[in-house]
């Protein structure tokens, strides 16, 4: 039991090569498919989240592979639309904000880090990452069911969380920079009291005459 939220992160990542897989053809039956490995994918994220946090099973090995397995699975997803055929298809600039966002907080994290410092994820980020949930749901089965045109549902959910999650990132830098800069301060040598040179430091004894 201790184990089950890396193993659920575990999971996440080898689902990463049948996604692909799915996504490569662009056929209805394909995306759906796509879209319940994904579907699945989300879920073991939930859980391993939520067990790891119930039972205080947070481990350094579970600290890596989480967002280790987010990263892949949201690269994985943003690239294979990207290249997809299907009409109309994701703008490539978007995936390139997105993914250059996602690089630039990792990097900052591990920085940070490095330094003995901690930020936690904020409400902003927790934001952006349903919302790019809602979003890659959406472009994964693509085609129109009903009323329900899901590439253009998805595109509305991705221009939000391409917001939120460039708002959220410039906020994280602030947060780390102003942490940095406080442990830099506080670490800082505090200046001596300089001595007047006409004022004596001890009493110097009396000759006589």
């Amino acid at each position: 039991m201790s184990d089950l939220p890396n193993l659920l992160s575990f999971l996440r990542i080898a689902l990463v090569p049948f996604l692909v897989y799915c996504l490569t053809d662009t056929d209805p039956v394909s995306s759906l498919m796509a879209a319940g490995i994904f579907f699945v994918a989300c879920l073991t994220d939930y859980f391993d989240g939520y067990l790891a946090r119930k039972h205080g099973q947070t481990t350094i090995l579970g600290t890596f592979l989480d967002p280790l397995a987010d990263k892949l699975l949201v690269m994985a997803v943003l690239v294979m639309l990207v290249a997809s055929d299907r009409v109309p298809h994701v703008p490539a600039w978007m995936v390139v904000v997105i993914l250059g966002r996602e690089i630039a907080v990792t990097g900052l994290r591990s920085v940070a880090a490095g330094q003995g410092l901690v930020v936690s994820a904020d409400q902003l980020g927790k934001y952006k990452t349903l919302f790019q949930m809602f979003a890659l749901h959406g472009l994964i089965i693509h085609y129109q069911y009903g009323f329900i045109d899901f590439h253009l549902l998805g595109m509305y959910f991705l221009w939000i969380a391409l917001v939120v999650g460039v708002w959220s990132g410039l906020d994280y830098h602030v947060a780390v920079a102003r942490l940095l800069l406080g442990k830099h301060r506080a670490a800082a040598p505090t200046p001596r009291a300089s001595i007047s040179a006409s004022t004596p430091s001890a009493q110097q004894p009396e000759r006589s005459a």
